[in-house]
């Protein structure tokens, strides 16, 4: 072997270290959120037991409500071990991980790389799809994927037409091919592409609450897993707030101001959508699915793209594994005792998902992407694909949001739409002690000057007064106030004549 491939060998094994060592953390995330959970209750009983006597015989029902707390930790803690339980990792999680910090910076141009995820503001995205199957970068090619050094993927297919083939990409290149099988059920490819319904564990016992358990896999054995900061467990808390807003009554007033103007818009400009040839429509930023999912419903091929790994395991699990509508509970709103009306109001459950979502009615072809947007959608074959590109609460996810730009105008057929909802609060304005972490942050008036300059002509405007992951019942709303348009991608000579 020559030294030339003995350094490539090297390189490859320590990115692999790395990626396991990022997948563990998130894992390790998810599962110290009981334990983190415990200690706060715990701090609210030592400040309760701290008042004077005559206090505390006025607020003598707290000591219920900690044991109401802990019960509902508990529900939350079984669903997101089922959760788990259910991922199938695309790399071997017993991996020896040992790596230097040299060996980091010496292979590492990102500070961030083993935080499991960019440093996203927690509680912003957009939707995602189907089954997960995460493959190894051996594997990649039609339809597969890999996953990067800070976690994430770079392609992933979602869903299949049938258990005996596979539909076919929109080009055969980023290749997330998707559909329905012939029981309505989302496929996907999962070594042998088992059905929705027959792909959950088989149960072996039952837990303290009744719930039916199975055995957990290796991977999550404690061994394997870290004690990560309280940050990490926080974006966990956050995944649960979005599964409200996604996938939950609940959140059907969000979705109907932030989703129901892009469906409405996505309609009037494409009225006649052929069963047979139905436009191609991509979601970038698309969180826990649901918006991927109502356009696929609309009649599109629909792919939804998302970076971050807390979001993909759950959507994944939603998707895939919800038998029926309402299946699981969960109390989203127990981790914060401020500005509740009432504690019936803070230790209320909410039933997920409110759609059976193998039943929803999807398009074949509706698939999702994984990994950095600017990764993925920057390759060749991704030139001129899309009819429609669709971006919610996305663009200012980004360090540099004129490459975003850029790139929605390079995938968009000429002649294609951009569909824009959501503010410029940018993720990365306010990384303090992160000298290398670039963030441009443009006002609303220099983005759309900007997407003139790469060929966008701006057809309809509006603002949107929304929230986002809102708890309804709370007495502070934080409101924002949303810009709203559809742009048209000039064709190629009409913008040569232009310039």
């Amino acid at each position: 072997m020559s030294s030339i491939e003995e350094e490539e060998l090297r390189r490859r094994k320590l990115e692999e270290a790395l990626e396991v060592k990022s997948l563990r953390r998130i894992i390790s995330a998810y599962l110290n959120y009981p334990e983190a959970a415990e200690e706060d209750i715990r701090r609210y009983e030592r400040c309760f037991r701290r008042l004077p006597l005559a206090h505390k015989a006025l607020l003598s029902h707290l000591p219920l409500k900690f044991q109401k707390l802990r019960w509902s930790v508990s529900q939350n803690s079984y669903f997101i071990f089922e959760m788990l339980k259910a991922f199938d990792p695309p790399l071997d999680m017993s991996a020896d991980i040992h790596i230097s910090e040299d060996q980091v910076m010496e292979n590492s141009s990102d500070n961030h790389l083993l935080s499991g995820e960019r440093n996203l503001l927690p509680c912003q995205s957009g939707s995602n799809s189907g089954k997960l199957r995460l493959t190894n970068a051996d594997e990649l090619g039609c339809g597969e994927g890999s996953i990067g050094t800070d976690g994430s993927l770079k392609q992933e297919t979602v869903s299949e037409k049938t258990k005996e083939e596979k539909t076919e990409s929109l080009n055969n290149n980023v290749g997330c091919s998707g559909g329905i099988n012939c029981n309505g059920e989302i496929d996907a490819v999962n070594n042998g592409c088992e059905d929705v319904n027959n792909s959950l564990p088989l149960p072996s016992t039952h837990d303290c609450h009744g719930h039916v358990s199975s055995s957990s896999p290796d991977w999550l054995d404690p061994s394997l897993q870290f004690h990560v900061p309280l940050v990490d467990v926080d974006k966990v808390r956050c995944i649960i707030r979005n599964i409200v807003r996604d996938w939950a009554a609940e959140g059907q007033q969000e979705r109907d101001e932030c989703y129901t103007p892009i469906l409405k818009e996505l309609e009037r400009l494409f009225p006649h959508r052929s069963r047979n040839s139905p436009p191609a429509c991509l979601v970038p930023g698309a969180g826990l699915g649901r918006l991927a999912l109502e356009i696929s419903c609309l009649g599109f091929i629909s792919q939804g793209n998302e970076f971050s790994y807390y979001m993909m395991i759950c959507s994944s699990f939603i998707l895939n594994h919800a038998q029926i509508a309402e299946e699981w509970t969960i109390y989203p709103w127990i981790h914060s005792n401020c500005n509740s009306l009432s504690d019936d109001d803070q230790l209320r459950p909410v039933s997920i998902p409110d759609i059976h979502p193998a039943s929803a009615g999807i398009t074949e072809g509706f698939s999702m992407c994984g990994g950095d947007f600017v990764e993925v959608y920057n390759d060749p074959s991704q030139v001129g694909v899309w009819d429609a590109v669709v971006t919610c609460f996305f663009i200012d996810t980004a360090h540099n949001i004129v490459e975003y730009i850029e790139i929605i105008s390079r995938v968009l057929k000429d002649g294609g739409v951009w569909i824009n909802l959501g503010p410029l609060l940018y993720h990365f304005a306010d990384m303090y002690n992160q000298e290398d972490e670039m963030s441009i942050e443009l006002s609303l008036e220099d983005v759309k000057r900007v997407a003139c300059h790469f060929g966008f002509e701006m057809e309809k405007e509006s603002t949107i007064a929304t929230t986002y992951t809102t708890n309804a019942r709370s007495m502070m709303q934080n409101r924002y106030y949303a810009a709203f348009w559809t742009m048209r991608k000039k064709p190629l000579p009409q913008r040569e004549n232009r310039s």
